[in-house]
């Protein structure tokens, strides 16, 4: 995949003058800084190309006259599944990483919130969320040494199945790969049935037959070639797998403050572009998925199109009903009930769905 393309560089670069003209400046003389950082799932994602790559790895050095060295790296080169993201920088084995909120809330169950499975039907409203639980976030995360310093989300998380599906009634009895708990209490919701299972095997699930349908981005399916065996794209974004970088807390409080201030312009600029990402890569991988060729601009075109299933005009409905019924309810046994409290004063007047104990 040819991510380097020219609307995610422009996107990149104008997050930088957003964020206050990151690179702009240059930190004061001083002695050098080797910084560790496994930021996302693959290498050959936008999210790591067009945006860590030359915007944290790159802009870093470049902010600070060389001050700052990045050494850049994927899960996979780091041997990272993604659970042990939080305990890597708790630990200091790295001092920067990323990964999905709900890949890590077994750590930190809070975090899960963030991004409840069928809560956010447009990406804006995701950063609204994001944004107004990062402070809560980070209250749970300074127990353990962590601290949240940017959001971003994924292309809308989406249905890709092996199998035929017109609605969300025919996930009745499927064997469907999730993502993180809340969208397994979604499958379970609609009828399916949910698996767990790690990003890097589910392509040879989904082509054994082993699973019948698996949840991810319209862009980041593309990346590891599910349309190669799936045929059905079921349009909806059902969450976005909002993500995060996270640094350890004493690392990041004893920075030089110039440079810790360069990291801060920096990780903005990163948001920004990423966000910005999340929208575009969007409806750019379902064009790719289902073979528009005309809107199809940073994933790869498929040689097979799927079938785009588009959500009939109930969906929406259904999908809220079991947020409010099934995700939410399971989403604070998990995580206590200090979380529902907490929904109904930060999330609920977001997303107009409040949480009732008891049911």
């Amino acid at each position: 995949m040819n991510s380097l393309k020219s609307s995610i560089v422009v996107v990149a670069v104008a997050a930088l003058f957003q964020a206050g003209g990151a690179n702009a400046q240059t930190a004061p003389a001083g002695p050098k800084l080797a910084v560790q950082a496994i930021t996302q799932v693959t290498s050959n994602m936008p999210q790591y190309t067009a945006v860590d790559v030359p915007l944290l790895r790159d802009g870093m050095a470049k902010a600070t006259n060389g001050r700052v060295e990045v050494t850049l790296a994927a899960w996979p080169e780091r041997n990272v599944n993604g659970p042990e993201v939080l305990r890597l920088v708790r630990s200091g084995q790295v001092d920067i990483a990323a990964a999905p909120l709900t890949t890590v809330s077994g750590d930190v169950p809070m975090l899960d919130g963030v991004d409840l499975a069928g809560m956010n039907p447009e990406i804006a409203q995701a950063r609204k969320v994001a944004d107004a639980m990062l402070p809560v976030a980070n209250k749970e995360l300074e127990k353990l040494g962590i601290k949240l310093v940017a959001t971003y989300p994924f292309s809308g998380q989406m249905l890709f199945c092996r199998k035929p599906i017109a609605t969300l009634a025919d996930l009745k009895g499927l064997k469907v790969r999730t993502n993180g708990p809340s969208s397994a209490d979604l499958v379970k919701a609609l009828g399916g049935q949910p698996v767990s299972l790690a990003f890097g095997e589910v392509y040879t699930a989904l082509e054994r037959g082993t699973v019948d349908c698996g949840i991810t981005g319209s862009g980041s399916g593309n990346s590891v070639k599910w349309p190669e065996v799936t045929t059905h794209l079921f349009t909806m974004p059902l969450s976005w797998s909002t993500a995060g970088y996270f640094v350890n807390l004493a690392w990041w409080n004893k920075l030089d403050p110039a440079i810790r201030a360069e990291f801060e312009k920096t990780f903005a600029a990163v948001q920004n572009a990423q966000w910005a990402l999340g929208l575009e890569s969007t409806s750019d991988g379902v064009a790719c998925n289902v073979g528009r060729a005309e809107g199809c601009k940073l994933a790869t075109l498929v040689k097979k199109p799927m079938v785009e299933v588009i959500p009939q005009a109930n969906a929406a409905a259904i999908v809220k009903k079991d947020l409010s019924e099934s995700v939410l309810p399971g989403w604070v046994k998990r995580c206590g009930d200090r979380c529902g409290v907490v929904y109904n004063e930060v999330i609920a007047p977001i997303t107009g769905v409040t949480y009732t104990a008891g049911k």
